[in-house]
């Protein structure tokens, strides 16, 4: 599998920016996390989804591991950008939650004021992540922060 090295020159690492996403989507009220509660987003309505966060299921969790390739397939197919990060517990200690969380949605901003297009910064520069690797058969693992 790809690493995603984290910045060492002082500046921003992408494991920071998706970190900042979520945060600012967890605010927002634009956060699904949980692998049912994604699933059954996703089987709903589509169209508002912009990233989809994995973390690696534990070892011998063949159940969520076929969960989670599933929910990469369709994501694939209705472009939705995903992003591989390397930790539950880090992902879980992010979004404040005490259970063990393998992923999360982020959906774009159901703002009235026609604005509803319009990425974060954050969300932006995640964009700009995921299409560079869009085509690649590895998707690249970020670290997310301490």
């Amino acid at each position: 599998m790809v690493k995603f090295e984290e910045s060492t020159s002082g500046s921003s690492s992408i494991g920071d920016t998706v970190s900042c996403a979520l945060e600012r989507a967890q605010l927002e009220n634009r956060l699904v996390v949980g692998l049912s509660a994604v699933a059954k987003d996703l089987s709903v309505s589509n169209e508002d989804a912009i990233f989809l966060l994995l973390s690696p299921p534990e070892i011998g969790d063949s159940a969520t591991h076929l969960h989670s390739k599933l929910l990469e397939a369709f994501c694939y197919e209705n472009d939705i950008y995903i992003i591989k990060v390397d930790s539950s517990k880090k992902l879980s200690r992010i979004l404040k939650t005490s259970n063990l969380e393998c992923c999360a949605l982020i959906q774009r901003s159901n703002s009235v004021d026609n604005q509803s297009d319009q990425l974060t910064s954050a969300e932006e520069s995640l964009v700009d992540h995921c299409e560079e690797f869009w085509d690649c058969q590895h998707q690249p693992i970020i670290r997310l922060p301490e």
